[in-house]
């Protein structure tokens, strides 16, 4: 995690481990019983060079497009981003842009076990997807690592998957008194929680609190591939803690 922003999950590539205890072998062969191990240590050559050529013809990436359940949406709340990142001059943190939730992503999720990510080459998005999306994104850099983390994962092209989460952004009613919060408080996450469902007219299962030490970070909003909302699975991560600190907009 990079301040209050998630960070891609790193997985172990298990063909480079076998690369490493192949060499390990053979150095082990060479080492106990030195000519003797000529035939062994050519047979390991060989596999060893065949692993090789495998990773480079079939290079591993971490996720298959498409290969989700549902969706989560992110909201992520500014005020307490924006304390964290003094030095951002992102939208979201300029004095007297009063941001509130602001959009941080269309998460394709599992029902269970990790979701899919970094599915694929992330060409860059275009500009004009880029202006379009400066509406809801606090910045271009975000939506560029939004597509490259999120967006391969969906199955979509650039254009369509920005335009779901436009969509899906505007689907959700962000509750009056987060807009107009004058004064730092401290809040149950199931008490926002309850907030949202009320302004949603659904059920609290659909929506997940993310904190960081004690504040706020944002609302998670579960929802279907059709953009209904929908119950969050285990696999969606909770704000474990009793309150959590809610500072104002600036």
């Amino acid at each position: 995690m990079a301040g209050k922003r998630r960070e891609p999950r790193r997985r172990s590539d298990s063909r480079g481990s076998d690369v490493a205890k192949l060499s390990q072998l053979m150095r082990y062969y060479l080492a106990v019983f030195g000519k003797r191990s000529t035939a062994i240590v050519a047979l390991l050559a060989l596999l060893l060079s065949s692993v090789a050529v495998a990773r480079k013809r079939h290079p591993q990436t971490e996720s298959t497009a498409e290969s989700f359940d549902y969706y989560v949406l992110s909201l992520s709340w500014a005020p307490t981003y924006c304390a964290d990142h003094p030095n951002d001059n992102s939208t979201e943190c300029r004095p007297s842009q009063h941001k509130a939730f602001v959009l941080h992503g269309l998460w394709p999720q599992s029902q269970s076990g990790a979701p899919p990510e970094n599915c694929g080459n992330a060409s860059p998005v275009s500009q004009q997807i880029v202006r379009r999306m400066l509406t809801y994104f606090p910045s271009a850099g975000l939506i560029q690592h939004e597509w490259a983390k999120h967006g391969t994962c969906s199955g979509l092209p650039a254009n369509d998957y920005f335009a779901k989460a436009e969509e899906a952004f505007k689907a959700v009613e962000v509750p009056e008194t987060y807009k107009t919060l004058s004064q730092q408080q401290s809040l149950a996450p199931r008490d926002i929680e309850s907030s949202f469902a009320r302004a949603n007219h659904t059920s609290e299962n659909a929506f997940r609190i993310s904190c960081h030490n004690g504040e706020l970070v944002g609302v998670e909003v579960c929802m279907s591939k059709g953009l209904q909302f929908q119950a969050c699975s285990h696999s969606v991560r909770d704000c474990l803690a009793g309150q959590v600190k809610v500072p104002p907009p600036r």
